[in-house]
């Protein structure tokens, strides 16, 4: 019988989605104050795949992915899960959310994503925060699943989290 052994150190990223850039740079701040500097910010991305946000962000959304230069535990995914909503939540205006902001990590064979919304594809993670694989990392890249969000889908984003594997890679084998 194999024993327990203790968890590799991942990537943490950070997604970040509103209607306004002057928003996501506000919350960049506010991220880099709690998480540490960023190694990678990706350029802004048009959220045209799905109106889905559209009646509580409003029209011309946009995405950007951060990736922080400081490793973390796979453990630490739901409390930093609870961090970024309670970002979302000190930025909203009244009720209304005007930023989201989504967190997950980067490791050497996936993408993992944080939700508060389970399903049959996500598993419990504690603290009432779900964790979803959204890419595999097979045969040299990133790729989809069935599941996977079409915008985190594309040729693009699985570009950029290639990226963001790479510097991993490289910070991990310093690390052992």
């Amino acid at each position: 019988m194999r024993s327990a052994q203790d968890t590799v150190p991942v990537k943490l990223i950070v997604s970040l989605l509103a209607g306004e850039p002057g928003l996501i740079a506000e919350a960049k701040a506010a991220l880099v104050r709690v998480f540490g500097p960023t190694d990678i910010e990706s350029e802004m991305f048009p959220f045209d795949h799905t109106e889905y946000y559209a009646p509580e962000f409003g029209p011309n959304l946009q995405r950007q992915i951060l990736s922080f230069a400081q490793l973390i535990s796979p453990s630490q995914l739901p409390d930093t899960k609870l961090k970024t909503n309670e970002l979302e939540r000190l930025m909203a205006g009244g009720d209304t959310r005007r930023v989201n902001v989504d967190p997950g990590y980067v490791s050497l064979g996936k993408l993992v994503l944080a939700s508060t919304k389970n399903h049959a594809h996500r598993i419990y993670l504690g603290k009432g925060i779900y964790g979803e694989v959204t890419l595999t990392y097979q045969r040299g890249r990133f790729r989809p699943w069935p599941w996977t969000y079409p915008d985190y889908a594309s040729s693009q984003y699985c570009a950029l989290f290639d990226e963001i594997r790479e510097i991993y890679r490289l910070q991990w084998r310093e690390q052992r």
